[in-house]
């Protein structure tokens, strides 16, 4: 009942629909419970965001031949998603979508990113989906979970969970899916580029409704040591100019004829005609991301593979952000955080209160997780400090505040 009663003081009018039980199709409220399910139209993060605009006439960068000669004119599109499992391990990179009226909030110990990662708690099933499940190895073992109720994302990076149901990471980030955040510059997230995962994954759902309304991840060998926008993030010591940057845009060549292509496969290629798809991590050359899902065609997305990179071309990068012009700012002001009461008996309900300023979200560690507003209230059950995390594309600003329960 107690975490009920938080949920809904926490709720914003963003959310209230969640709250209230109500689920209306193209809204964060709106997606389907349970992995690998439904949005039903939901777009995460504003038109207005990086990966959701249409770059179908942008200008192409004047750097853009010497890219796609040093990822390789000649290298073969791959869609790394599909059904069934290669090697005992699922096909792509999956999710799942949980309620936090329902579903418990966890810590996670954070490991070798923890200074660059946000904090917990974060609601993570204990049957949460890792990447490469069933199998999942050594490999990224990304977890990527969305929360329907309070519109938030949260990514693990090198995720396991214990024998005694404890999650631990070597890397996380909290998205808000109705602004657009960014990490703070020079920050990783849970990708090597500071880039979201989830939004940027081709999923069935997408393409069996006819259309993906936002960019695609994908990756290459080797890219420069330096990012563009929306990345934030480098991992590379290579300076060439020939190199991509991450976030690097490449966009399918509008005169690419897609009309020998299946439905399914058109609806791809035309996203990445409309939207392209952004550099996020080094991995193999020219690999898009997506979910896997036991509807998908493997035979059929195969006849993706006959798409070279002398197919796309490299969309206007803008400014190239190397470690000589990396921009800097104020971190967030935390003005006060403090509580109507800060001696109590366990159980009794405190309100937490706080005032910031130049901040793009805030997270409030532990048991209580991302915030919106400007109060919430809690019921501790053991004397506890409160740490307050604001964080916007500069830096992150902490302040603690101790309950005594007694």
């Amino acid at each position: 009942m107690r975490r009920i009663l938080n949920a809904l003081l926490a709720c914003t009018l963003l959310a209230l629909a969640a709250c209230s039980g109500f689920a209306q199709a193209g809204t964060c409220a709106g997606m389907n419970t349970g992995q690998l399910s439904s949005l039903n139209g939901f777009v995460p993060f504003p038109s207005t965001s990086l990966w959701n605009t249409d770059i179908s006439a942008a200008p192409v960068d004047p750097n853009s031949a010497n890219i796609i000669n040093f990822i390789g004119s000649t290298v073969t599109l791959h869609p790394d998603f599909g059904s069934g499992t290669f090697q005992r391990q699922s096909i792509g990179i999956p999710y799942q979508v949980v309620d936090t009226m329902s579903q418990a909030m966890v810590n996670v110990s954070l490991g070798l990113y923890a200074s660059e990662s946000d904090p917990g708690p974060m609601p993570i099933p204990s049957n949460a989906l890792i990447e490469g499940y069933p199998k999942p190895g050594n490999g990224d073992r990304h977890v990527l979970v969305l929360d329907r109720s309070g519109c938030w994302l949260y990514e693990l990076f090198h995720a396991a969970i214990s024998k005694s149901g404890a999650w631990s990471a070597d890397s996380s980030a909290i998205w808000d899916m109705t602004i657009n955040e960014q990490r703070p510059y020079t920050w990783t997230s849970a990708d090597a580029a500071g880039l979201p995962i989830f939004v940027g994954l081709v999923r069935y759902d997408e393409v069996a409704a006819g259309a993906i309304n936002h960019a695609v991840r994908f990756t290459v060998p080797t890219t420069r040591q330096a990012f563009v926008l929306p990345a934030t993030h480098w991992a590379s010591s290579n300076t060439s100019t020939s190199a991509p940057p991450m976030g690097t845009r490449l966009r399918l060549k509008s005169s690419f004829d897609i009309s020998g292509f299946s439905t399914a496969n058109q609806v791809i290629l035309t996203a990445l005609k409309k939207y392209g798809m952004i550099l996020a991590d080094n991995g193999s050359g020219i690999f898009l991301s997506g979910a896997p899902d036991s509807h998908w065609n493997n035979t059929d997305l195969a006849h993706l593979k006959t798409l070279t990179g002398s197919d796309f071309e490299v969309v206007q990068m803008g400014t190239i952000y190397t470690s000589s012009n990396v921009p800097t700012g104020s971190n967030p002001v935390i003005s006060s955080f403090t509580a109507n009461a800060t001696s109590v008996t366990k159980g009794t309900p405190v309100t937490l209160n706080w005032s910031t300023s130049g901040q793009l979200y805030n997270i409030i560690s532990p048991t209580v997780g991302p915030v919106r507003g400007t109060s919430i209230t809690i019921f501790p059950t053991a004397t506890t400090t409160y740490t307050l995390y604001s964080t916007n594309q500069f830096g992150r600003t902490t302040k603690a505040l101790t309950i005594t329960v007694h």
